[in-house]
């Protein structure tokens, strides 16, 4: 398998504190896209979509669109970056999604034919939504799964281990791509394992914004950002329980796994530049 790191949809500056040692940087939507050999493309996140372009008050809101700032570059959409790297929107046949929050969602509908995997709780809970009047989906909007996808859901499922955590093996998918339960975010939140030439990668979605959170050496914190997390959060304790879970993963597993957050911009920056 090929792992493309993307960044499909930036969003406002974040600013770390000097302790960190990093630069200012927007806030990314950190996709991957996935080249196996026997199921196509598979796209980990969807990011923004060519939907949210074009009617972007209808599609993310105008309550989103001025607390996230998004930038909406039509370049940074995944369907375009697709087609840059020499494939078509129909090559993408599988996409696992982390959750169902609109930054996550918005490129489903430039892959009306994919399968769309995730947790069996954040399907139901998102499909709530469909019947709400916009103003009360702030964070999941319908409009981007109104072509009615072919999603395929999948419950905890007791047995299955990978390093310690609970994995969902993702039918028609290779065993290399695993959903990682880790609710808190939302009720049905996962994180995505990816095998990629010999390290495992962890795509942990929301579960946790910034890297500064989960280093078991060197913590350090984003106040604003880390209000946004209580902000969104569904269950406080189980949420902060998985990030002391992944700060046991990357002191015991560093030279196996690298754990990264959809939108922590400085783990992708890395990614970007090795490419």
């Amino acid at each position: 398998m090929k792992v493309h790191h993307l960044n499909c949809g930036s969003m406002r500056e974040v600013n770390p504190p000097e302790s960190a040692g990093l630069a200012p940087a927007r806030v990314v939507n950190h996709c991957l896209l996935i080249e196996t050999d026997t199921a196509g493309l598979v796209l980990v996140d969807a990011g923004f979509g060519t939907a949210d372009i074009a009617r972007s008050e209808e599609t993310l809101g105008q309550t989103f669109l001025q607390r996230a700032e998004p930038v909406l570059d039509p370049s940074e959409i995944a369907v375009r970056q697709v087609e840059r790297l020499g494939y078509r929107a129909d090559d993408v046949r599988h996409i696992v999604l982390t959750h169902l929050d609109l930054d996550h969602t918005g490129g489903l509908v430039d892959f009306p034919e994919a399968k769309v995997h995730l947790h069996d709780v954040e399907f139901r809970v998102g499909m709530a939504a469909t019947n709400l009047h916009p103003e009360h989906t702030v964070r999941r909007r319908p409009a981007h799964w109104a072509h009615r996808p072919h999603w395929v859901t999948y419950n905890d499922q007791k047995g299955d281990s990978w390093f310690g955590f609970d994995a969902l093996e993702l039918d028609g998918l290779p065993e290399e791509i695993k959903l990682i339960p880790l609710a808190g975010h939302t009720e049905g939140h996962c994180a995505v394992a990816v095998r990629d030439t010999g390290r495992w990668l962890l795509h942990a979605g929301d579960a946790f914004y910034h890297h500064g959170e989960i280093d078991p050496e060197n913590r350090w914190n984003l106040p604003g950002w880390e209000a946004l997390e209580e902000l969104t959060e569904t269950d406080r304790p189980l949420r902060l329980a998985n990030h002391a879970r992944l700060r046991e993963l990357i002191r015991d597993h560093r030279d196996e796994v690298d754990v990264f957050s959809a939108h922590d911009p400085w783990p992708f920056d890395r990614y970007a530049r090795q490419a």
